[in-house]
């Protein structure tokens, strides 16, 4: 049997992704969290063989996930499965340690499909975002986009300079290199190219 985890902050998706993987006779679902960080606390007590998560979940993110679950003896292999056809997410999962991307419209004999391949240590990525994920690269470092992040979320300098421990004028460098790379008038406009390209 193939031991699965599922990490989904919609409850009614979350039940439906469980029915339908139970119904597979080698596959059994023996955790579901509706947050990134149930998630890993559930990880680390079942011992899942593989993870299938959102990317998108209240305080701990899906790729947040993945990579804190790397730091651990014996970490499941971890499948993202979103919404986001987004080739810059793709490569941050597959930088964090993801062994799978799904797209959530994808036919649900595909994701058990996708399960056994990665628990046998395979790779499954939807093929239509494989060869985009590697046209534009990132041009954001983890700290800008972790700035840019905060200041989308409504923070001012003053709040993400006390939250990341940094000092104000090093927040307004680090969005103002944001902003320059992304080609943007503002910070707004910024994390909005950025969300829509998987950056953020």
């Amino acid at each position: 049997m193939i031991r699965i985890l599922i990490a989904e902050d919609q409850a009614m998706v979350l039940g439906a992704l469980s029915a339908l993987l139970e119904i597979e006779s080698d596959l059994e679902v023996v955790g579901q969290a509706r947050t990134g960080s149930e998630a890993l606390t559930l990880a680390l007590k079942h011992r899942p063989d593989v993870v299938v998560t959102d990317i998108e979940m209240p305080g701990m993110t899906g790729l947040d996930l993945a990579a804190a679950l790397r730091e651990h003896d014996r970490p499941p292999r971890v499948i993202i499965l979103t919404t986001f056809a987004r080739p810059g997410y793709l490569r941050r999962a597959l930088d964090v340690g993801a062994s799978g991307y799904l797209l959530k419209d994808a036919p649900s004999a595909q994701l058990a499909d996708a399960i056994r391949r990665v628990a046998a240590g395979g790779r499954a990525i939807d093929p239509s975002l494989a060869a985009e994920a590697w046209t534009e690269p990132d041009p954001l470092t983890d700290r800008e986009r972790q700035v840019l992040r905060l200041a989308d979320e409504g923070l001012s300098g003053a709040e993400i300079a006390r939250q990341l421990r940094l000092s104000e004028g090093t927040v307004r460098n680090y969005l103002s290199e944001s902003i320059g790379k992304l080609g943007a008038k503002n910070r707004v406009e910024a994390a909005r190219v950025a969300r829509q390209k998987g950056w953020l």
